[in-house]
């Protein structure tokens, strides 16, 4: 499976790359992650629980960096073990380039799975490992930048006149 997007992010390129190099975003970031140590030079060994479809896994694992051109790029390879259920890995280059709003990250991911997990099916899978590449690249962009400001929404102030009136036409009054 194969995937690439990109996003914005409201931070220096510097904040970004360190936050990628950090095993406390990794833990704030990774989907399900439970448990992430270690460091970028020597890599990083995570627990990870997820659910694909029918399956349950404890994914334990270890993720190295390699081709590092500091506040560049660098590529994550990866893999976990889920016991009886199987095995998935991978890796992501990652991209960095600075714009008038702080960073664009792009991203290239490659993935594989074996054992039960293969055997649900490539379109499971494929829809899987892309919402799990997404929500990691939000939640980083979440960390970063912190929660999204709620849109300011004229219809919530309307709705309580508007329900008044919805109870009134339904019972008659």
């Amino acid at each position: 499976m194969h995937m690439s997007d990109q996003r914005e992010i409201a931070a220096p390129v510097s904040e970004v790359w360190a936050a990628l190099l950090s095993a406390d975003t990794l833990l704030a970031c990774v989907p399900g992650a439970k448990e992430v140590t270690g460091n970028a030079e020597d890599g990083f060994d995570a627990t990870v629980v997820q659910k694909v479809g029918p399956v349950k896994a404890t994914f334990k694992g270890h993720v190295s960096l390699s081709d590092l051109v500091e506040h560049q790029s660098l590529t994550l390879s990866g893999e976990g073990k889920g016991g009886a259920a199987g095995f998935a890995k991978g890796g992501a280059d990652v991209k960095l380039s600075e714009t008038e709003g702080g960073t664009l990250l792009e991203y290239e991911v490659d993935a594989k799975v074996g054992g039960k997990l293969a055997q649900l099916g490539s379109r499971l899978i494929d829809g899987f490992a892309k919402k799990m590449a997404d929500q990691f690249f939000a939640n980083l962009q979440e960390t970063l930048e912190g929660p999204a400001e709620p849109e300011d929404d004229d219809t919530e102030a309307d709705a309580p006149e508007e329900k008044k009136g919805w109870v009134k036409r339904l019972t008659g009054g």
